[in-house]
């Protein structure tokens, strides 16, 4: 083979192959793509069953309902699958018959704890959610998004009622000891999550840019209600640290800064 003949064969080999990678790179694309269709369908097929589930289990409660009102477990139930669906109000009214009918109070320690969740997880997906995860280190910023002007005692003092009562009602609940446990550890914490938050919404509140005259006496109620977080959870590191900066804020006073850069107003310190 001469010289010529082998470049025109290396240039006709060279000329093949290439289309056949660009093909191979295709379908692997095309795969992958595929693969990322069929996850998201499937994710959305399983949402699409546990909704269904939840309500073909409300009409079972329903059902049973009917064949037997006086029973307070089947209400219970029913508030439950309601709550997980999403509809609250009507979670509540079944957890309050529930309530009503259950009059040996055998099973109101995890009545009132479904009622306070109820509470706690719309105060947790409120305006203010955020404010847990942000307080912390911001005590001479001024956040522009997501201030607390406001805060409002019911909207915490309601649900840690009702975990308190379950807590209180637990000797006589009749369950079996995986669900007795499970009462006796969440009602605690949610109380103490409860705390660090209505604390923690004190805080951002006395951050506003205006003045309002009740900073200090916000940042101490604060401070008290940090204490009861760590008096049921002596771990919880961030109302420690919360605890530091509060008594740091009352003793050395804090200043705070509008968008801008400057300085909006300064709350003087005790010392």
């Amino acid at each position: 083979m001469t010289e010529e003949e082998k470049e025109e064969t290396s240039e006709s080999e060279t000329v093949e192959e290439t289309p056949e990678d660009s093909e191979t790179s295709e379908d692997s694309d095309e795969s992958k793509l595929t693969e990322s269709e069929e996850e998201e369908e499937l994710e959305d097929e399983d949402e699409e069953e546990v909704e269904f589930d939840l309500e073909a289990q409300v009409e079972e409660f329903r059902r049973l309902i009917d064949e037997d009102p006086d029973n307070c477990v089947n209400f219970y139930n029913l508030g439950e699958a309601l709550a997980e669906l999403g509809q609250l109000s009507e979670a509540k009214e079944a957890f309050e018959q529930a309530l009503v009918l259950d009059e040996n109070q055998e099973f109101s320690a995890i009545i009132h704890l479904g009622i306070g969740n109820l509470y706690y997880h719309q105060l947790m997906s409120g305006i203010q959610s955020t404010v847990v995860k942000s307080s912390v280190g911001m005590l001479s910023q001024h956040k522009q998004q997501n201030t607390i002007n406001s805060v409002s005692g019911d909207d915490y003092s309601i649900p840690i009622a009702e975990f308190e009562k379950a807590i209180q009602f637990i000797p006589s609940l009749n369950a079996d000891e995986e669900i007795v446990d499970y009462v006796r550890k969440t009602a605690p914490k949610q109380i103490s999550t409860i705390y660090y938050k209505w604390a923690s919404d004190l805080f951002d509140k006395a951050r506003q840019l205006e003045n309002y005259g009740d900073e200090i006496k916000d940042i101490k109620q604060g401070l008290k209600f940090l204490r009861k977080t760590v008096e049921i959870d002596p771990n919880h590191a961030q109302a420690n640290l919360m605890v530091k900066y509060g008594k740091k804020m009352l003793l050395e006073g804090f200043s705070i800064y509008d968008e801008y850069g400057f300085e909006a107003k300064i709350i003087p310190g005790s010392g």
